[in-house]
Order: structure tokens, then sequence, then C-alpha cells
């Protein structure tokens, strides 16, 4: 059986409709069940903020958390040396919604005037990502069948049934990162009750290509 293997590609543009803001807490303190204590606390009061935005706590979800030994260099009569600082906590937190500049401008005036003062990022995404990916999938397909074509009428054959087709299934990077650490300094916060945010994002370029084998005669 002659066969005629064609990859087609797919290329779409997403307009984001999802805000993403990851959050990221480290604090050091001098001893283990201090640094767990308040990066508990720290915790609990950027739920809290959340929350006051009526958002559900479990809407905050934790990406990573770890807890590292801490230590100071210094030089000592020419002499190399290290003296044990504490412990340090890193917490990265994630939370999405729909995008909404005015909502984002209230958060993002809420985060700068906690203690916390934690760094931040902003990235946008999509709210139903299958969607997406069917179209990607269906744009791959249609290029493969139309390449087919017009390698088989130039080849002066028959294109049959299709024997295969190879997808890899990956994840598509459905992000586009916007913003990070924009917050001023405590002392510079303005005496607003949020911030105008005026953000547009940029669409998505995504592709991804699919592989289809015919039988031809």
């Amino acid at each position: 059986m002659r066969t005629i293997r064609i990859t087609g590609k797919g290329q779409i543009k997403v307009k984001p409709d999802m805000t993403r803001l990851t959050i990221t807490l480290e604090d050091t303190y001098r001893e283990y069940s201090e640094t767990l204590k308040h990066s508990s606390e720290a915790t609990k009061q950027i739920k809290d903020l959340f929350l006051a935005f009526g958002f559900e706590k479990s809407r905050l979800k934790t990406l990573s958390f770890n807890v590292d030994t801490e230590y100071k260099n210094y030089s000592e009569h020419n002499t190399y040396k290290r003296i044990f600082v504490g412990y340090s906590y890193r917490q990265v937190l994630k939370i999405e919604f729909d995008s909404d500049n005015k909502l984002l401008g209230k958060i993002l005036y809420a985060l700068a005037n906690s203690p916390l003062h934690p760094e931040f990022r902003i990235s946008y995404t999509v709210k139903d990502p299958e969607a997406a990916k069917n179209r990607l999938l269906s744009k791959a397909m249609q290029d493969a069948k139309k390449k087919a074509l017009v390698l088989s009428q130039a080849a002066d054959v028959t294109l049959k049934d299709i024997q295969s087709i190879d997808y890899s299934f990956g994840e598509l990077d459905l992000q586009i990162n916007s913003v990070q650490n924009m917050l001023p300094s405590k002392a510079s916060v303005p005496s607003i009750q949020d911030y105008d945010i005026e953000i547009e994002p940029d669409d998505i370029d995504v592709t991804d290509s699919v592989t289809v084998i015919w039988e031809i005669e």
C-alpha cells in the first residue's frame, strides 16, 4: 500500500479574558516555628484581602511553598565566615478572575496598602482553553488536507482513506505576561480607593501541528 504523510500546521490568535494574579510572600525569622507561624498568618491576611472582594478563600491556590536556612557571609581578619540568620519562607499563590480593570485596580490598591507588601505578577489567559485547542486542531487538520490535495494532484495520484492521525495532545501555553512588581512604596501610595488601571493585553498567538497519513493510488 502506498501512502503520503503530511504535517499540517494551525495558528490562531486568542483574546485573553481571564486575569491571573501571582503573589509571592517571603520573609525571614530566627526560629523555624516562628517562620511557619508568620507564613501562615501572611497567607490568612492575603485570603482575607480577597474575601473582602467577594472571592472564596478556596479561589487562592498555593503554587509552591518552601522554607530554607539563611546565612550571612562576612570577612573577619581575612578569613571568610558565615553566620546563621534564620529561616526564610517563600510562598507563591495564584488567583484567577474574569478580566476587569476596575476590580484589578482595587485589588492592587489593597495589596499596596497591606502590611505584607507582596511581590506580584499580572498575566492573562483564557477561560475556555479547550475551545481554543479545538479551533487550533481544526486549523491544523484543514492545512494538512489542503497540502495533501496539492501534492497528490501534482504527483497525479488519488487520495484514499486516512490511515492514521498523529497529534501530540501537548499543553498549549495560553498565557501572556503583562506587568510585574508595579506597586509603589507605601509612602507614595495616594489617598484614593483604587488605581486607575488601563491594561489591554495583546492577543495570544498559539500554534500546533498534526500529522496525517493517507493511502494513495
